[in-house]
């Protein structure tokens, strides 16, 4: 008998990965406070609920996929503990702070349920794809009983520790890449205004030591590289909004651990300015815009 996926939060990630539930053999109980997201979501096979509540109270494990921490804590004390059956696993796949991670997976132990943090890689075409890398924090039990449900959304489910080591390892993860797209757009930027050709600036360093993801998987120059948001006027992919609460979110936990991050101090900046632009919804590597001052 298949196991029962309660999932609450259907936005462009959540949607997808609740339809590669469902296609994989998983009874799923949706809840969304958008109307078109349950629609979708019941399109694709899922049951819709009125509540996270009714949509909790049948399942074997829940799946939460929310915008920020106060969002998580609200639903997961205010309703899901209350609500589901003894033995239910809970498994959080939003991106947040650390410390609220860790805070409500210790208040589901006290309330006898295993819990774990699984932070995503990769952006909506991965989640719709199943092509979705999970790092997860938890019990060496409560990652046990995940992984299967995480595999059927994901390529890759890795075991990153105990609890909150899924967000530490997104949020450092996340630092690291927008520092170096920085870099990688300041590079373009510079060997352009020195002569380089683009291209030819992409033939040398992809094979070089200056050679990172950020350069060979998704070059902010368009026409450039593998096909990547820069050849689409910077739409899809990855949002400025989105990397800017990574950014945040890592500077803030480096600061409540005493951590030194430069580096991802002067990217949260960066950042930051596009922000400020209005660049939230177009994609992380527009920075190169910024730089070469359009």
């Amino acid at each position: 008998m298949s196991q029962t996926i309660a999932f609450i939060g259907l936005g462009n990630m959540g949607g997808g990965m609740a339809a590669n539930l469902l296609k994989n053999g998983f009874a799923v109980r949706a809840f969304d406070l958008s109307e078109d997201a349950l629609a979708k979501a019941e399109a694709a096979g899922a049951v819709r609920c009125a509540s996270a509540a009714d949509a909790v109270a049948q399942a074997d494990a829940v799946v939460s996929m929310l915008p920020a921490g106060k969002h998580v804590e609200s639903v997961y004390t205010g309703e899901i503990f209350d609500a589901a059956k003894p033995g239910a696993l809970f498994l959080d796949c939003s991106t947040i702070d650390v410390a609220t991670a860790r805070r409500v997976e210790e208040a589901a132990q006290a309330k006898g349920f295993e819990m774990v943090d699984a932070p995503v890689s990769g952006g909506i075409g991965a989640a719709a794809g199943g092509t979705l890398t999970f790092m997860v924090g938890g019990s060496d039990a409560a990652f046990g009983r995940a992984k299967p449900i995480l595999s059927a959304m994901g390529k890759a489910v890795i075991h990153a520790g105990g609890a909150g080591n899924g967000q530490a390892a997104k949020i450092c993860n996340n630092m690291l890449l927008g520092a170096t797209m920085v870099a990688t757009c300041e590079s373009f930027a510079m060997a352009k205004k020195l002569g380089l050709d683009p291209q030819t600036f992409y033939d040398i360093s992809s094979v070089s030591s200056g050679q990172s993801w950020s350069m060979t998987s998704y070059c902010p120059v368009p026409g450039v590289g593998p096909q990547s948001p820069s050849d689409n006027g910077y739409q899809g992919g990855f949002a400025v909004g989105l990397m800017l609460k990574d950014l945040k979110l890592a500077t803030e936990a480096a600061a409540s651990v005493g951590a030194s991050v430069p580096m991802g101090n002067t990217a949260e900046a960066l950042y930051q300015l596009l922000a400020n632009r209005g660049e939230t919804a177009r994609d992380f590597s527009v920075m190169i815009e910024m730089l070469e001052g359009k």
